[in-house]
């Protein structure tokens, strides 16, 4: 059987996942979930009968649901091991970890579909852009203060190989040019983006190359 990704091309959370399935080299089927067209299918009963929240991603493998990008990811950890998302020694594992809860915990929630439709529909808020830009900024600065306090490769987030925390990054990044944030101050940070880029894993991952993608 299987395993099935319920994503939306340009969810970030759901990219970190498909970033994550590619660099484990599993294979998986994409059914999309438009989180905009027909008033938004993740709020449709067949969806919400697998993630009660609805929200991508959901992941479903042999029968069994699971939900929120985090879990997925680290179940991805747990089941294939090889090649592993995170290093040996348990307190650079720590460390990346807090790199990846540093998005998914401090920037991606403020910055998310849910939130920016609340501000503009329910608190008349003209300038979500400006919000989602001052996030942005203020997470990116700390992710870039704690790069260049590590042993930076200048490659990825951890080590000389793609991880989680690459994984993680990216989408954010991605999502960060799209509302034209400015990026001039997050050398370590563009020059991960540019070099994760260049590999197929991500490559397939981003939103142009999904089955869903609209201009």
């Amino acid at each position: 059987m299987p395993i099935v990704l319920y994503s939306y091309f340009r969810s970030s959370a759901a990219y970190r996942v498909r970033i994550a399935l590619n660099l484990k080299n599993i294979d998986y089927e994409i059914r999309p979930v438009h989180l905009l067209k027909h008033g938004g299918e993740q709020f449709k009963a067949d969806f919400l009968a697998l993630n009660p929240q609805g929200r991508v991603p959901v992941l479903v493998v042999q029968n069994t649901v699971l939900t929120q990008s985090s879990a997925i990811i680290e179940y991805l950890e747990e089941a294939h091991p090889s090649p592993p998302l995170l290093p040996a020694d348990a307190m650079d594992r720590a460390w990346v970890r807090s790199l990846a809860q540093l998005i998914a915990c401090d920037i991606h929630p403020l910055n998310n579909l849910r939130v920016l439709n609340y501000l503009k529909d329910s608190l008349n808020h003209d300038h979500k852009e400006a919000w989602y830009r001052h996030w942005i900024q203020e997470g990116f600065t700390a992710l870039e203060q704690l790069l260049q306090n590590s042993a930076y490769s200048g490659q990825y987030c951890f080590g000389a190989t793609p991880g989680l925390a690459d994984a993680f990054l990216i989408p954010q990044v991605y999502n960060a040019l799209r509302f034209n944030c400015d990026m001039n101050n997050f050398p370590l940070i563009n020059d991960i983006y540019q070099h994760c880029l260049q590999e197929t894993a991500f490559l397939n991952a981003a939103p142009e190359h999904q089955p869903d993608a609209e201009p």
